[in-house]
């Protein structure tokens, strides 16, 4: 191994990969709730949906849409004043966190939409007819019957949030992207950034075969 890879300390290696781990972990599980929590509200809110309300929505929509939109790690440096704000500091894994959040918790939250939309709006009439409440239908009949997207979008999401970390990690955030950008590139040791981005892509596939399996496992269809 030494012989091909002959710069890299493996030791920090596994640090930068624990560190990476650690952002993607909290903020895929942060960005699930969040992201439910809005994609929620914007099916919800709708037009001819259960709590049709066209100003909420639209707010909602604006905001999603915003932050959706706002590259990543132009992000980063947006949300710089309220990361110092809340954590005293923009360095380390865990300033990383906001901006991973408010950079996913968006994306996923249209994705939520879009598998709640695909819904079979009979199911929902049906539960209707038989005197279910709204909070019924959304625990017995939207959440189950959307669960395949929801699986899917998240494994999508961390997958993205992975190459979020990486970005971030170029910034001062740790992880791997921070050894890639600063042993690898910066002193010119090709083989930690190789030796970085391998680890990186098994990150993916690992998750990427987990949340296949899931979906697959969960799919009535």
């Amino acid at each position: 191994m030494d012989k091909y890879f002959p710069n890299v300390d493996w030791l920090m290696m596994w640090d930068a990969t624990k560190q990476t781990l650690y952002m993607t972990g909290i903020s895929v599980l942060v960005t699930f709730i969040l992201g439910i929590l809005l994609g929620m509200l914007l099916f919800l809110t709708a037009k001819g949906n259960m709590w049709e309300n066209k100003p909420i929505n639209t707010v909602i929509a604006a905001i999603v849409n915003i932050f959706r939109s706002i590259p990543f790690i132009i992000l980063i440096v947006l949300l710089i004043p309220f990361t110092t704000f809340l954590l005293g500091t923009m360095i380390g894994e865990a300033a990383a966190l906001p901006a991973l959040i408010v950079g996913a918790a968006p994306f996923y939250a249209r994705m939520v939409e879009i598998g709640l939309r695909e819904i079979d709006k009979g199911v929902i009439e049906a539960a209707k007819s038989m005197g279910a409440t709204t909070w019924t239908i959304i625990w017995k009949v939207l959440l189950p019957e959307s669960l395949p997207a929801l699986i899917s979008g998240i494994t999508v999401t961390a997958i993205a949030l992975v190459g979020y970390t990486a970005m971030a990690g170029a910034i001062g955030a740790g992880g791997l992207g921070n050894l890639a950008y600063n042993y690898g590139y910066q002193r010119n040791q090709n083989d930690v950034t190789v030796a970085a981005t391998v680890i990186i892509l098994i990150i993916v596939f690992v998750i990427q075969f987990i949340g296949d399996l899931i979906t697959s496992k969960i799919d009535k269809r």
